[in-house]
């Protein structure tokens, strides 16, 4: 019995682990583009990704301004935003994917990826979001989303390490010395 169970741990345990932690990074992801294109976050491996959830009718919209001078700024040495367009906040975000993509290129000349729409909490919470915002999945902690423009802070293994608050800046202090340090 003692043998059975010690070549089953042998053989299995490694499996196992690595199945676990391979749950909990964002790495495991595909999503849609706003054009429609499979982005897949393996690609990301080695850098940090800032998360965040947008929104074009939102008083905290200008925010876009001020994260695409940071993706300008830091993109070049590892970090890299990801923009999820989300409508779930007092129908902030009511347009499609083209209408989106339009918006923020000819208003804020945004360049870092932008992502297909999706939910951000409730019944059709998108995966990614329930991996960013649940413990059990994320491994790290459990979060809410409060409002547009919460940012989900990943290092460069995939693992969830901070979430900063939508009326954060994204040039606070907080969120330079995490992508610098």
């Amino acid at each position: 019995m003692k043998k059975t169970l010690l070549l089953f741990v042998g053989l299995f345990a490694p499996a196992l682990y690595a199945q676990n932690t391979m749950e909990k990074t964002l790495h495991q992801f595909s999503v849609e583009t706003l054009e429609g294109k499979q982005f897949d976050f393996s690609a990301l491996k080695g850098k940090k990704i800032m998360v965040v959830n947008t929104a074009s009718k939102c008083g905290l919209t200008p925010q876009y301004k001020k994260l695409q001078a940071l993706y300008e700024q830091y993109s070049s040495k590892g970090f890299v935003i990801i923009g999820f367009p989300a409508n779930n906040f007092m129908k902030q975000e009511p347009g499609s994917n083209e209408e989106i993509a339009t918006f923020c290129e000819r208003n804020y000349g945004v360049s870092f990826p932008m992502m297909a729409k999706i939910d951000v909490k409730g019944n059709d919470i998108h995966p990614i979001y329930s991996f960013l915002t649940q413990k059990d999945k994320n491994g790290v902690m459990d979060s809410k989303v409060t409002w547009n423009f919460q940012k989900y802070l990943i290092n460069e293994e995939g693992i969830l390490e901070k979430v900063i608050s939508p009326k954060t800046s994204p040039t606070d202090e907080e969120v330079i010395s995490w992508i610098t340090k």
